[in-house]
């Protein structure tokens, strides 16, 4: 089938396309900017066009010889996002209509009870639905609760909150009760409805394995993620308003975003029916720890998508993907060095290979010294592991408190911190030769903090950056410029 996802540079979307692609389908892409998508790696197995739901005229070609069309765009943390959704989804309904389009797939929202008044963002997800439910091609909508991935904005918001406040004043729709669903469970419904029979054009509940508070959710968060349990005090002057400044305040997670998504919360999202699975019969969900550690890369997961690069030394599962926003994917502290070597990038290398043990880290020995006394005082490994070999090092040793996680042979060496610390540490060295006969030196250090207290940590060390590894950065390379490449 030949499949089109709108959304494509968004959460779901930017997912969606790999799979469908996997799935031996023919997957074309609108957007109104290609160049969104230049870095993500499947775009050469991709037709892209360029068009604007806004604009009724660009899009047949889009649709031209489509057979499933996926809306999966939306506006959220735009303040006329509802007129902007609505005026979207007439578009893409006449224009999948007038094309033969077989069948339309839409993700939205739960349905809140009748007798409540929905939020601003539950609201228009409804009525999206019921313009393409309306429109004269067989649909399919799938009402999804928070979904837990990383790049989610509703698992971001989950993360952030419960990362950095092990005591909160929360309001009382905590106690709210939630169904949440894995990322790759929904992407296999997404994909397992473009196959069902035309006289199938409804909507159909979607969720997780387990109804949760969403105070259960973020203590079951923090135990996956190895945080204490986390004082959770709920409070009724916490109004939706609020409750989404106080979001803002605390995660990077833009206000224009927070704010609907807070409003949806004062309904539950369980399912109230389960018709899917019947049609679609396979794994049962995931449950929500098991989903909780996919998103944070503690199950290694080939299935799920990752960035073009996976030299940050995380796991790749966890990352978000280049169409994600800035904000996703947890908390990531970086410090990089950059210097151009007047050595040749072998004889950096030896440098590179050779840190460590009785060679030193070329940098402030004091402070690595006293780094490693106060280590060892907190019963971690200090510097007494050394090294095995004064010349060469091998995936999987120790170097002092650190294990060489990843050698690329004259260019590439990470390791990975075992020292006491609230948090996960990686320092990655690399030689690259810069085609005059010289080469360029580049350092990076990253730091996922655990809980508050790795925040506090990175706050407190980063004024003692400077000192180390820049002088690490300007000692190494000067080694490899004056002394032919040895320590």
């Amino acid at each position: 089938m030949r499949c089109l996802v709108t959304g494509a540079t968004g959460y779901i979307g930017g997912r969606l396309a790999p799979r469908l692609l996997e799935a031996g389908h023919e997957v074309r892409c609108l957007a109104r900017s290609a160049a969104r998508l230049r870095d993500v790696p499947w775009a050469g197995r991709t037709e892209i066009v360029e068009a604007d739901l806004s604009d009724p005229a660009t899009l047949p070609a889009a649709f031209e010889g489509v057979d499933v069309a996926y809306f999966l765009m939306h506006s959220l943390g735009r303040p006329d996002f509802e007129q902007l959704d609505r005026e979207a989804a007439r578009n893409f309904a006449a224009a999948a209509r007038a094309a033969g389009v077989h069948r339309i797939v839409y993700l939205g929202g739960p349905e809140p009870p009748a007798h409540e008044r929905p939020s601003a963002h539950l609201r228009s997800r409804a009525e999206v639905a019921r313009i393409l439910l309306d429109s004269g091609v067989p649909t399919v909508v799938l009402r999804a609760p928070v979904i837990i991935g990383s790049g989610s904005a509703s698992f971001e918001m989950l993360r952030y909150l419960t990362e950095r406040l092990p005591a909160m004043v929360t309001p009382r729709w905590v106690d709210n009760r939630i169904q949440p669903i894995a990322v790759r469970d929904v992407l296999r419904y997404l994909i397992g409805v473009a196959t069902l029979p035309p006289e199938v054009s409804r909507g159909f509940d979607i969720g997780g394995a387990e109804v949760l508070t969403y105070r259960e959710m973020m203590q079951r968060y923090a135990r996956v993620a190895g945080l204490p349990r986390r004082v959770i005090i709920p409070v009724r002057p916490l109004s939706p308003w609020l409750s989404a400044h106080w979001v803002g305040l605390i995660t990077p997670v833009p206000n224009s975003i927070a704010r609907p998504l807070v409003a949806s919360l004062i309904h539950e999202a369980v399912a109230h029916e389960n018709d899917l699975a019947e049609l679609l019969p396979g794994p049962a969900p995931l449950g929500f720890d098991e989903a909780v550690r996919l998103a944070l890369g503690k199950i290694r997961d080939a299935d799920v998508e990752t960035r073009w690069s996976t030299a940050s030394g995380l796991n790749p599962s966890a990352e978000p993907l280049p169409s994600d926003p800035d904000w996703s994917g947890g908390s990531i502290y970086v410090d990089e060095r950059t210097r151009p070597v007047g050595a040749p990038a072998d004889r950096l290398w030896r440098v590179i290979e050779g840190v460590g043990g009785e060679n030193g880290w070329y940098s402030f020995p004091l402070a690595w010294s006293v780094r490693g006394w106060l280590d060892r005082l907190a019963g971690g490994v200090g510097l007494r592991r050394g090294r095995r070999d004064k010349h060469r090092l091998r995936v999987g040793e120790a170097l002092d408190w650190w294990r060489v996680e990843e050698i690329e042979p004259g260019s590439l060496l990470r390791l990975r911190a075992e020292m006491r610390v609230p948090g996960r540490a990686w320092l990655e060295m690399r030689a690259e030769p810069d085609g005059d006969g010289g080469s360029v030196y580049r350092q990076r250090a990253v730091f996922l903090p655990r809980g508050l207290g790795g925040h506090l940590y990175w706050a407190s060390v980063l004024p003692f950056h400077g000192i180390v590894f820049n002088g690490m950065a300007r000692n190494i390379t000067r080694t490899a410029e004056t002394s032919g490449g040895g320590p």
